[in-house]
C-alpha cells in the first residue's frame, strides 16, 4: 500500500523564528521518515511539496486547484492521501475538495497539528499516524483526521482556536463524495465571493457594494434565518437577483441551521431570491458558492448546483 503525503505547509511543519512560527522545508518528511523506520507507519509512502509553503492564512482556491491535480496526478498508483495543512482554512480546503473532486474512488484525509513538530509535545506525529491509518482504512471521500477524530470533510469547522482538539463536524447520512462515473475535478476559477454578516443597525449599503464588485454573497443571517428589515436591505437583495449574483444564506450559530420563510423578519430573504443553505458550515458554504460560480457563468445553473446535496454538505 502506498499513500502519497501532499504537504502545502501550516503550523505542523513550522519552526519557531524571531517573527514568529513559519512554514520551515524538510519538517514534515524528516517526521515521516522517523515514522517509518520505527514502523509507526507502515504503508509506503511518497511526498509531494508545495513550494513555496504556506501559512494557511495566505491559502487561496488556486492552492486548493494545486492540490487537486496532485491528487489527479497519483490517484491510479497510490491507494490513499494525506493532505497536511495549517488549521486556521483546513475546513475551507476540505470543503472545496469535497465540491471540487468528482469520483474519487481513494481516501483523501485532511489533517495538521496545533503545535509545530519542531516544538516538545507536538500534536503534529499522532495526527500523521491518524492520518496514515485512516488513508489505509477509509471508505473514498475527503475527510478531516484531527485529535482522533475521523470528521466529514464538507461538515467540518474549527472550533477551538488553541486546543489540540480544535475541530468538530455535524452529523450527515452522506459521505464527503460525489458520486461519478469516472474521477475528475472541477478547478476553481477566480470568482470573488464576500462573507458578510448581518449585525443590529447594520448599514446595508455595504451589502449593496458586495453586490456591485462580488460574484457572490454567503450572508449570515440570525438564528434561524432573519435578518434585519429595512429599506436598504430589500434593495440590495433586489439588486442581488436582478443582478444576477447568488446570496446563499446560512445561520450565524454552530448548529441547527436556517429555514428561510419561519419568520417573517427573514420573509425578504425568500421575496429576494436567497438560497438557502440550511444547516451547511459557513467554510463549506463559501466553498460550494465558489465551486458554483466556477462551474458556470449562468445564475439559473449556479443555483441548481447550490440547492443540490453535493456531497452530505447539509443533513436531510
Amino acid at each position: 500500500m502506498t499513500i502519497c503525503v501532499i504537504h502545502t505547509g501550516g503550523t505542523i511543519g513550522m519552526a519557531a523564528t524571531p517573527d514568529g512560527f513559519a512554514p520551515k522545508e524538510g519538517v514534515v518528511e524528516a517526521e515521516l521518515k522517523r515514522l517509518y523506520d520505527s514502523r509507526e507507519i507502515q504503508s509506503d509512502y511518497i511526498v509531494v511539496t508545495a513550494a513555496p509553503l504556506i501559512d494557511s492564512a495566505n491559502a487561496t482556491p488556486a492552492d486548493w486547484n494545486w492540490i487537486m491535480r496532485q491528487i489527479a496526478a497519483h490517484h491510479e498508483a497510490c491507494d490513499g492521501f494525506v493532505v497536511t495543512h495549517g488549521t486556521d482554512t483546513l475546513a475551507f480546503t476540505a470543503a472545496a475538495l469535497a465540491f471540487g473532486l468528482k469520483g474519487v474512488r481513494k481516501p483523501v484525509i485532511v489533517t495538521g497539528a496545533m503545535l509545530p513538530l519542531t516544538e516538545p509535545g507536538s500534536d503534529g506525529s499522532g495526527n500523521l499516524q491518524d492520518a496514515f491509518s485512516a488513508a489505509e482504512r477509509a471508505e473514498p471521500g475527503v475527510w478531516v483526521q484531527f485529535a482522533g477524530k475521523f470528521l466529514h470533510g464538507a461538515r467540518v469547522w474549527k472550533s477551538h482556536s488553541v486546543a489540540f482538539d480544535a475541530f468538530n463536524a455535524s452529523p450527515t447520512d452522506k459521505a464527503p463524495v460525489q458520486p461519478a462515473e469516472r474521477f475528475s475535478f472541477c478547478e476553481y476559477s477566480d470568482a470573488t465571493a464576500l462573507i458578510a454578516a448581518v449585525a443590529p443597525a447594520m448599514n446595508a449599503d455595504l451589502i449593496a457594494l458586495a453586490v456591485e464588485h462580488a460574484s457572490g454573497i454567503v450572508l449570515r443571517c440570525y438564528g434561524s434565518g432573519t435578518v434585519p428589515e429595512g429599506v436598504g436591505l430589500r434593495k440590495a437583495m433586489l439588486c442581488a437577483r436582478d443582478k444576477g449574483v447568488p446570496v446563499l444564506a446560512v445561520s450565524q450559530c454552530a448548529e441547527g441551521g436556517i429555514s428561510l420563510g419561519t419568520y417573517a423578519a427573514g420573509a425578504v430573504l425568500a421575496q429576494a431570491g436567497a438560497i438557502d443553505g440550511r444547516d451547511m458550515t459557513l467554510e463549506a458554504a463559501y466553498a460550494k458558492l465558489l465551486h458554483a460560480l466556477s462551474q458556470s457563468e449562468d445564475p439559473a445553473i449556479q443555483r441548481i448546483l447550490l440547492e443540490t446535496r453535493l456531497c452530505g454538505e447539509w443533513a436531510l
